[in-house]
């Protein structure tokens, strides 16, 4: 059942969504070519911290999973699509990272992921990461009152395979609110004019993940989280959260401009 919420609630997400944001850029800034995840992963619980969050993924153990989750930010790496646990591993030069950082405030979730390279980029995968967000831009733009999930759905997947690059096979973005995966599911493939309408209300997490190598399959690593492209080529992921109102589309995780 999808909650639809009020102006207030949306106001209270937005306020969780700008611990996310906040935590996603000074995570960004603190990643350099030799700091490790667990680093990362502790600048990031030092934000949520100081706003009096909480994390949505610390502990949190969906069905596919051989043991809860053990930090507040996935760090997936190169080819690492989504759900890299930190861990000791130092960053180098020219590595491809996916941080996805959620947090709870007064009860209300927030959801969002960048992706950037760290030291040297190759033009690849800063291609890569342009169209994730192009993708993602484009999924925003459609989730309008009057449209359905299939446009949403269609918006990404069209940047995506136009670019040539493969879509997470089975994976997408999911309702938020008062918990972190609420109905309902948006995928980032589909048909236009398909799917459940959008209304006032509904509060998408809008989350593109895209394959350099064009395949749309993956592989999970023994840590029973990482999920891997199968072919080795590297990964971006790009996600807000969003509100659909009355006149556009609110970005309720918009990170905080230099």
């Amino acid at each position: 059942m999808v909650e639809l919420k009020t102006n207030t609630s949306i106001d209270a997400m937005y306020e969780a969504g700008q611990v996310v944001g906040r935590a996603l850029t000074a995570v960004r800034e603190a990643a350099a070519v030799g700091v490790s995840l667990l680093e990362l992963d502790e600048v990031a619980r030092e934000v949520l911290r100081e706003a009096g969050a909480k994390s949505p993924f610390l502990g949190y153990r969906p069905s596919f999973a051989p043991t809860p989750f053990p930090a507040v930010i996935c760090t997936s790496v190169n080819d690492a699509i989504v759900h890299g646990i930190p861990t000791g591993y130092r960053l180098r030069d020219g590595d491809l990272l996916s941080v996805d950082c959620g947090a709870e405030l007064d009860g209300w979730v927030g959801d969002s992921a960048i992706s950037f390279v760290v030291g040297r980029p190759r033009r690849a995968d800063l291609s890569l990461i342009e169209t994730a967000e192009r993708a993602l831009a484009a999924g925003i733009e459609a989730a309008v009152v009057g449209n359905r999930i299939g446009d949403i759905a269609h918006a990404i997947g069209t940047v995506c395979r136009k670019a040539g690059y493969g879509i997470m096979d089975g994976f997408g973005g999911h309702g938020i609110g008062r918990r972190m995966h609420e109905d309902h599911s948006v995928p980032n493939e589909g048909r236009p004019g398909r799917g459940l309408p959008l209304r006032k209300g509904m509060v998408l997490a809008i989350e593109p993940m895209l394959i350099a190598g064009g395949r749309d399959d993956y592989h999970a690593s023994p840590d029973g989280w990482t999920l891997r492209t199968t072919d080795g080529s590297h990964a971006a992921h790009a996600e807000h959260t969003v509100a659909i109102t009355e006149t556009a589309p609110r970005i309720l995780t918009a990170r905080p401009t230099p």
